[in-house]
């Protein structure tokens, strides 16, 4: 029986990163994000399913799981990869916008997934599954100007432990990856230079994304009794050891 892994932000940057890493390693895949195109190109060639949803909706959510369970009949691993961050701000210049788009997509969206998965991990036959979910360096030490984007990856440690503890008593698994500078879209302007905690503007090292994917997949080839409880991966000489 092969083993069905769902990934949220599928059709680029980390996402789609874990969509390759996965499906050579024969998983099934069941690909969530906000634009069908994207993740229709990711779905070429693989044994995967396209939903559509925005992961703040709780409705679309529910719906892109139905889609899945429908095709694949269970969910053994979800990537709780998708999120966004927001301009560098003091607090005081933040917006509302800004802060409920960051919120939603990075924790309510994390959490209704990861709601959506562990009904559909405890419930099946066999019981269990994986929870990967999507930190940053941001869930340890904080960029100047992020409190929106902070505060929500440190949030998202808080659901990790819960729900490595809850998910005990189901066979469910949860972990979180701790991702630095990969060069993704969303990391270019860390190559054109970000502010840091001296004031100044600095050009900042980044990785492969590659890299990313194969750790997912190691962290989801683990045995269900055994887990990766956080895991960080970064740009060796980006600013994190030392940061501030």
């Amino acid at each position: 029986m092969r083993k069905v892994a769902v990934i949220t932000g599928a059709g680029s940057g980390l996402g789609f990163a874990a969509v390759e890493a996965l499906s050579a390693e024969g998983w099934s895949l069941g690909l969530i994000g906000r634009r069908e195109g994207p993740l229709l190109a990711a779905a070429e060639g693989r044994d995967a399913v396209v939903a559509v949803a925005d992961i703040a909706q709780p409705d679309q959510v529910e719906a892109a799981f139905a889609t899945i369970v429908a095709a694949f009949g269970r969910v053994d691993l979800l990537f709780n990869n998708a999120g966004r961050g927001s301009a560098s701000k003091p607090i005081d210049e933040t917006s509302l916008e800004d802060w409920f788009g960051v919120l939603g997509a990075n924790l309510t969206g994390s959490f209704l997934c990861a709601r959506a998965a562990f009904g559909q991990m405890r419930h099946q036959q066999p019981q269990g599954g994986r929870i990967i979910n999507n930190g940053s360096i941001s869930a340890h030490t904080p960029r100047p100007g992020s409190a929106p984007y902070t505060a929500t990856k440190h949030a998202i440690t808080g659901l990790t432990r819960s729900l490595s503890l809850d998910g005990r008593a189901f066979n469910i698994a949860c972990g979180q990856i701790d991702i630095g500078n990969a060069l993704t879209d969303m990391a270019i302007p860390m190559t054109e230079g970000v502010p840091q905690a001296d004031g100044s503007i600095k050009a900042e090292p980044t990785m492969d994304p590659a890299e990313v994917g194969r750790a997912v997949a190691y962290m989801a080839s683990l045995p269900l009794d055994a887990n990766v409880q956080t895991m960080t991966i970064m740009a060796r000489d980006m600013p994190h050891i030392g940061r501030g």
